[in-house]
């Protein structure tokens, strides 16, 4: 099982990033996956899911409206597209996933597979 993020970086108060999660050694079909995120000195937490096979999506409220969850089926991949960040975005940003088609726990520990974290710095 191999979680692969990417596509952190410094970005501007209101700019945009794309991350991606490139997953392999996993049954697609039957998993979810999600992004969660850590500040330095917080706790990680959850930023938004995806089941794979239905596309079901689950936010956090503190992203609702600016970051996308989305997959592509033929790249195995999860992107998350993160527009409007504020500075409170800046974290590691971690992809994981987990077995299951309906459930999209925000609890860390419920996700078993977890990729590199990826960094994301948004100035003011």
């Amino acid at each position: 099982v191999q979680l692969q993020a990417s596509g952190g970086g410094l970005v501007q108060s209101g700019g945009s990033l794309r991350l991606s999660c490139v997953l392999s050694g996993l049954t697609l079909n039957s998993n979810g996956v999600g992004w969660f995120r850590q500040a330095s000195g917080k706790e990680r937490e959850f930023v938004t899911a995806i089941t794979w096979r239905t596309g079901n999506t689950r936010y956090a409220d503190s992203v609702k409206g600016r970051f996308t969850i989305s997959r592509d089926h033929a790249e195995n991949t999860v992107y998350l597209q993160m527009n409007t960040l504020k500075p409170e975005d800046t974290a590691l940003y971690y992809c994981a996933s987990r077995q299951g088609n309906t459930w999209l726990p925000s609890d860390p520990n419920s996700w078993p597979y977890w990729g590199q974290g990826t960094q994301v710095t948004v100035s003011s």
